[in-house]
């Protein structure tokens, strides 16, 4: 199975495939607005408003798993990320990224890069997976890494 052969809800409800991301750069964040890390979402637009027309596309997963730092609906989190720090990337519905609960893109991902120690956990909001044109994941990011630290990263994929 490849990363192209699963879909998502977006923030709006709509099903959709991520092979619509094929030939592109992906960095996939699970995020979450009531947390220390919430500021990254300012980097995240930045790194989309620069690269977006050169094949780069972030997507932002909202999950409450963490000290429930994610509690209010789509809506809420839309509008959050929108007046906030003028998100324009794409937003999905809100995930669980571990658990009996979680999503298959969160299963593939951790599969292909786990985490500290080997561990296939997500351990906090704002963990980062680049993925390349290919739909291979070629890099797990921890969530204190901040978005312009991974910008030469995606820069020699693009």
């Amino acid at each position: 199975m490849s990363i192209y052969d699963m879909s998502v809800k977006t923030i709006d409800g709509e099903s959709v495939s991520l092979s619509k991301y094929k030939n592109r750069v992906m960095l996939i964040v699970n995020v979450a607005s009531k947390c220390g890390f919430t500021s990254q979402y300012e980097g995240l637009q930045h790194l989309h408003a620069k690269y977006n027309q050169k094949g780069l596309s972030v997507l932002g997963f909202p999950s409450n798993q963490f000290l429930e730092q994610e509690p209010g609906t789509e809506k809420e989190i839309k509008s959050f990320c929108t007046l906030t720090y003028g998100v324009e990337f794409d937003m999905f519905s809100k995930v669980d990224v571990n658990g009996d609960d979680e999503i298959p893109l969160y299963k593939y991902l951790k599969k292909q890069k786990s985490g500290f120690l080997g561990l296939g956990t997500i351990k906090w909001n704002f963990t980062k997976f680049l993925v390349d044109r290919q739909g291979n994941v070629v890099k797990r990011y921890a969530p204190s890494t901040k978005p312009r630290e991974i910008e030469k990263d995606i820069q020699k994929l693009l």
